[in-house]
């Protein structure tokens, strides 16, 4: 089990909870200081939340250890206080860095290439090494965390749904965040197949520079699977490629393939779309992306019309928004 602390040592080692580092829909995160250690303090403010279950969930993560996952260090369960303490990731979330903005220098495609094989590797130690299965749910690049040397680990297990090795699929009720959700979501019967959709739509966005929805973008162009539909039929995936970085543009046949690689993830058919362990395969360039795709992408966001959870208020989450399993 991960470290047990007092809510008094927490509260002195965030310095009173004052150096607030992100928010989303199941608490606060603060930077916090343990020893010589720096870390990010996760203050859990969901109603209903029993201690037995926290203790569970907490249990949970803290047997799941990759390096593309970010760490659980320790946690509190005392009274009513919920906490959860994990390593700080310096550098933040990943939608900090994807999206051009004047003040930000766009990531080279080394930089670019090192984040979506860590989030590969991530989600395939999640959902094929792991004594039951873990769908996360809600992969977008809020949910990305980067270390210092732009290493990606995937965070906020809120959402997450373990499932038996045996089990085909599971009924569950829509989760997740617009935009990242496959087309299986309106059935309800969901498998670890929704997440390698939604790490297609991330690997998109982190080659075009983009959001995948984008309503200051032209009527046409307001959503980037439906741009990438058109460029993929008339043989255009270049256009699709980041225009503020000339060294993307220097690497556009291995970007052009890793885009390739992004559309056979986003398949609407799920059994058309590869195990996460194939695409680490096809990134580290062991083997070639499937030939015969369908370029037919289907976005959910505009038929949801029942409340879907969310792990995260409507505005961005800012760096190490983060929760526990469940």
């Amino acid at each position: 089990m991960p470290t047990r602390f007092t809510f008094e040592k927490l509260k002195v080692a965030t310095k009173e909870f004052s150096d607030k580092l992100g928010e989303g829909g199941f608490g606060s995160v603060f930077k916090g200081q343990l020893g010589d250690e720096t870390v990010a303090v996760k203050q859990l403010d969901r109603a209903g939340h029993g201690k037995e279950e926290f203790l569970a969930e907490v249990q949970i993560i803290g047997s799941v250890q990759h390096i593309n996952l970010v760490k659980l260090i320790g946690f509190c369960a005392e009274k009513s206080h919920r906490l959860l303490v994990y390593e700080y990731m310096p550098r933040g979330s990943l939608e900090k860095w994807i999206y051009y903005k004047q003040n930000n220098a766009p990531l080279d495609w080394c930089t670019r290439h090192r984040i979506v094989t860590g989030i590969a590797k991530g989600l395939s130690y999640l959902h094929e090494d792991c004594r039951q299965r873990i769908a996360h749910l809600d992969i977008k690049p809020q949910n990305i965390l980067l270390d210092d040397s732009f290493s990606a680990k995937v965070s906020d297990f809120g959402l997450s749904k373990l499932m038996d090795r045996d089990e085909s699929q599971v009924v569950t009720r829509m989760r997740g965040t617009p935009g990242y959700m496959a087309p299986e979501w309106l059935t309800y019967q969901i498998t670890e197949k929704v997440d390698v959709y939604s790490f297609g739509v991330v690997v998109m966005e982190i080659i075009s520079g983009r959001k995948n929805l984008d309503y200051s973008q032209p009527e046409g162009s307001v959503q980037l699977i439906t741009l990438l539909q058109g460029k993929a039929e008339n043989g255009q995936l270049e256009d699709m490629i980041d225009g503020n970085s000339d060294d993307m543009r220097l690497h556009k046949e291995e970007v052009v393939e890793v885009m390739k690689l992004a559309m056979w993830c986003m398949q609407s058919d799920k059994n058309r779309r590869p195990a996460m362990s194939l695409v680490v395969k096809v990134i580290e360039g062991e083997r070639d992306v499937e030939a015969n795709l369908d370029y037919k992408f289907f976005d959910l966001s505009p038929a949801i019309s029942v409340p879907v959870i969310r792990s995260s208020s409507s505005t961005p989450a800012a760096a190490s928004v983060l929760s526990a399993p469940r």
